[in-house]
């Protein structure tokens, strides 16, 4: 009987953590800069994208390569920031599935205001996708405006990570 209590709580676990991956939490910029500053001790890549960029699309398997490799350290983590409308969230959910994207996704739902918190971020950014940020313990080091390779990740990370 031990046993098949011990089963059941064991699928029941499985199946709600993949309803957990399954969903994309959305929010407004001001939580996003908080989410931001608990990572502080961390050093975080940050990634402005959408569905319906193609150069975002396109750079996306070079993220997951990188984020793969670096899974295990406890000093790193990325953060995908999805651009897409609130309305297209389940287009979002069903890109992550069908991507096999590993690190987590946002939906910044805050698009009307993007003009005031851009330049929150970084004052040369023009709003266009993608834009990639770097932060090593809570500061932004490194800005990147358009599309990375994965030469060009990989080379950026192991400059400021320890």
């Amino acid at each position: 009987m031990k046993i098949l209590i011990y089963i059941t709580l064991l699928f029941l676990s499985f199946t709600g953590l993949k309803a957990q991956q399954s969903t994309v939490p959305s929010m407004k910029y001001e939580e996003l800069e908080k989410r931001i500053q608990q990572e502080g001790d961390k050093f975080l890549v940050v990634n402005f994208w959408s569905t319906t960029c193609a150069p975002c699309v396109k750079e996306l398997p070079h993220f997951m390569e990188v984020n793969s490799h670096y899974k295990g350290n406890p000093k790193f983590k990325m953060l995908l920031i999805s651009l897409d409308r609130l309305v297209d969230k389940e287009r979002v959910v069903k890109f992550i599935k069908n991507k096999n994207l590993t690190a987590e996704v946002i939906l910044l739902d805050d698009i009307k205001r993007m003009n005031t918190w851009i330049p929150k971020f970084e004052k040369d950014w023009d709003g266009n996708i993608p834009v990639t940020l770097f932060y090593k313990n809570g500061e932004k080091v490194h800005f990147n405006d358009g599309e990375m390779s994965k030469e060009e990740l990989e080379t950026t990370i192991t400059k400021y990570l320890p």
